[in-house]
């Protein structure tokens, strides 16, 4: 998770309020395809009033048609990872899924919110798209170069409707009176699957991967989308351009971070993200990245983590462990459990990452059988969660961040015997650290309830 590091004395971060062709599936008439549309709730503000009287709608842990979601408090306080699966989200055979990553003082809260808003402001564009089409009908390609021409505008109004909404969310989050995003923010990596089509849009260092047979029916990975992080020359070259600094602390010399061009804060480990308006002037942005890609049969399912995940697994692990799983919608839980342990075995001095994991299974349904409830999720591991699920009212007096550290690490060596070992996960399952617990020195540096006072580190403050 990438979150704030204040290293100054008088810290300014002070709180403040693929081209593919388009399928036939989305010419002719309507981007969602011959199926009516949803026109209910079209007006996010409204919409907002009434997300628990949503249908197929899921947002804690669980499992719907096609999907299973998992969510577990790490080691660093209150769990600031927020997830959904909107089953049903335009029209039948639509599906909405997101992960979202909160950091700084108040990230839980602006993932929640993210995760709450976004969708509908996605929804709202793409419904306005469609209905200027139905208002200006135009004749159904009926040859390649029109068919191309038709998968050309459709694909324009989906990069659009992301990019609108994305920047609709910042800016709401901006003026929002009783969330202060000066130093908080999220990621997002988001998606809609329309038929065999996928949209895509992401900020920050979430992420998403496709699990896909090959021709010899060996299932491999595909990563779906880029980790925004500030060391990817394009985004170092921005931030740059706008002033910030973008560099490592002595400590963690593989996280690159961003800076203020004369102050060492907040040390954000991400490019783009939600919220943090400190950093905004100076090359953080929320504007996504977008894809489309085409699904075929050979495609299985789709997994969206947060950073907690692939920090400690491979998107091979993860796509094996998903794979391997007793029951679809245990598959959520597993992968969770299986980056818990890995956290304990390559990071055993480092606190564990908050992590949340979206399943989407492409063939339609999820497990044949009828699961048991325990068979998904143990008492152990919804007791693990509770406090998550109490936080949920969005008022942030249920519980308060923590002080301490926010690792972002990267992968090390592969062990040797990788075990994912489920049980051994949760007999191990530590105390979560509770936030009277005092660290010295660095190990109390982000997610803080107020910015703390640090000496400078090595790098020489820049002259005028």
């Amino acid at each position: 998770m990438g979150g704030c590091v204040s290293s100054s004395s008088s810290s300014t971060c002070s709180s403040r309020s693929n081209g593919e062709k388009v399928s036939h599936e989305c010419l002719g008439i309507s981007m969602f395809g011959r199926k009516r549309i949803r026109r209910s709730l079209s007006d996010p503000a409204a919409a907002l009033q009434h997300l628990s009287s949503i249908p197929n709608r899921i947002f804690t842990n669980g499992k719907s048609r096609t999907s299973c979601i998992f969510t577990q408090q790490g080691r660093k306080g209150i769990n600031q990872d927020a997830m959904i699966v909107w089953e049903d989200f335009m029209a039948e055979d639509v599906t909405f899924c997101g992960v979202f990553d909160g950091h700084g003082p108040h990230g839980h809260l602006v993932a929640r919110k993210v995760r709450d808003a976004l969708p509908l402001k996605l929804k709202a564009l793409l419904q306005s798209f469609e209905s200027n089409r139905n208002e200006n009908p135009q004749v159904e390609a009926v040859d390649p170069d029109k068919d191309q021409v038709m998968s050309d505008k459709v694909d324009t109004q989906w990069r659009e409707a992301f990019l609108q909404s994305y920047k609709a969310m910042d800016k709401e989050l901006r003026s929002q009176p009783n969330l202060d995003c000066f130093c908080s923010g999220s990621t997002a990596v988001t998606l809609i699957k329309q038929g065999s089509n996928l949209y895509m849009g992401y900020i920050g260092d979430s992420r998403a991967i496709l699990a896909s047979k090959d021709e010899n029916d060996s299932m491999v990975a595909v990563q779906l989308t880029v980790d925004l992080k500030p060391d990817l020359p394009k985004e170092a070259e921005r931030i740059k351009q706008c002033k910030g600094r973008v560099f490592a602390l002595q400590d963690e010399p593989e996280v690159h971070r961003v800076w203020l061009p004369y102050d060492n804060a907040p040390g954000l480990a991400m490019a783009r993200a939600f919220g943090d308006f400190c950093v905004k002037e100076y090359g953080v942005i929320s504007m996504p990245e977008f894809s489309h890609r085409v699904l075929t049969e050979r495609d299985q399912f789709i997994v969206l983590a947060s950073d907690g995940v692939w920090d400690v697994l491979s998107n091979e692990e993860v796509v094996d462990i998903v794979s391997s799983a007793p029951t679809r919608s245990s598959a959520a839980r597993i992968l969770v459990d299986s980056a818990a342990l890995e956290w304990k075995t390559k990071y055993p001095t480092s606190k564990m990452d908050d992590c949340a994991v979206v399943c989407l299974f492409l063939d339609g349904h999820m497990d044949m059988e009828s699961d048991n409830e325990e068979q998904c999720f143990s008492s152990a591991t919804l007791q693990r969660n509770h406090s998550d699920n109490a936080a949920e009212s969005d008022d942030g007096h249920s519980s308060e961040p923590s002080l301490q550290r926010n690792f972002t690490v990267r992968s090390g060596e592969e062990n040797d015997a990788y075990k994912r070992v489920v049980a051994e996960a949760e007999a191990n399952q530590e105390t979560v650290v509770t936030e009277d617990q005092k660290w010295s020195g660095l190990e109390g540096v982000t997610r803080v309830n107020s910015l703390v006072q640090l000496p400078r580190f090595s790098e020489e403050r820049p002259g005028p």
